[in-house]
């Protein structure tokens, strides 16, 4: 089961260009590495930047 929460706060690290927390360096798409996790922020960020 995918948590809502954890995927809205990946993508928006993502996009802000915030830290991961794990290595301190820009949080960047690969650092997602569960593959549904990964589907999930990815179609997140997509569904929240589509008017732009």
């Amino acid at each position: 089961m995918i948590n809502p929460v954890v995927v809205r706060i990946a993508a928006e690290r993502i996009m802000s260009g915030g830290l991961n927390p794990k290595t301190n360096q820009t949080y960047v798409i690969d650092d997602v590495t569960n593959t549904d996790y990964r589907q999930a922020v990815e179609d997140y960020i997509l569904e929240i930047t589509e008017g732009i």
